[in-house]
């Protein structure tokens, strides 16, 4: 079980014994805490799936195209500049005796990356569901994550065969970083052209929602303690 559906059973619980108990503060308790943790479970779900009837779900698949844009221009602005290029043809041999290209990656800085993913998401109709559960600060835990994740899979995409073979040709032409970029840009292209709105998910999802897990939780803390609040008032 995961921490999302304890935290909403531990909530439930309390709301059912404080109704059949008739004990009002562990019932207002309870209440508190299953609505702050229901919501917060809804706008994480929302995130990735498309709920009917409720506007601006699904807000990562369906931005899909967005993602790709921004993965292809961090690889072209970032990693295949005319001056990496240059570094890479001028080492000890005239000509790259290696094509390895992972040190380069470890080394540059996806924060930009991670940065327009979270506009992206703030500037779509869900923006408004997000400030509701903490704004872009909720989004902060899950920069790590996201950067050593977007590391991998740009390493993967270099390390293809297709991408390596492409690259060697290319390296035995003349003016090679003039018509250098353009192939790789064409062969980035072919590459994300491959991507579908559901692997989108699926790469995002698989980077963040375990961490956005603990919104659910603390949704049920602080809807608990607004629920004793409210209850010990009445009580006055």
């Amino acid at each position: 079980m995961n921490k999302s559906i304890i935290t909403n059973l531990l909530a439930l619980i309390c709301t059912l014994v404080g109704h059949f108990l008739n004990q009002h503060l562990v019932f207002t308790i309870g209440l508190f805490a299953l609505s702050g943790a229901i919501t917060n479970w809804l706008a994480v779900h929302m995130l990735f799936e498309k709920v009917p009837g409720l506007y601006g779900s699904g807000v990562i698949p369906a931005r899909f195209e967005d993602f790709k844009s921004a993965i292809r221009s961090l690889m072209m602005e970032q990693f295949f500049t005319k001056e990496n290029i240059d570094r890479f043809l001028s080492d000890s041999s005239g000509k790259a005796s290696t094509l390895d290209l992972a040190p380069v990656i470890a080394k540059v800085d996806l924060s930009p990356a991670f940065d327009s993913l979270v506009e992206v998401i703030e500037n779509s109709s869900f923006g408004g569901m997000l400030a509701m559960v903490g704004g872009t600060e909720a989004l902060t835990p899950l920069k790590e994550p996201f950067i050593e994740k977007m590391k991998v899979t740009v390493t993967q995409i270099t390390q293809s065969e297709e991408f390596t073979a492409m690259l060697r040709d290319e390296l035995e032409q003349p003016n090679v970083i003039e018509g250098m970029q353009e192939k790789v840009s064409d062969i980035i292209e072919k590459r994300l052209n491959e991507l579908t709105p559901e692997l989108v998910k699926e790469i995002i999802q698989t980077m963040i929602r375990k961490h956005l897990g603990w919104l659910v939780v603390w949704g049920g803390v602080f809807g608990g303690i607004i629920g004793l609040i409210a209850a010990l008032t009445n009580n006055f």
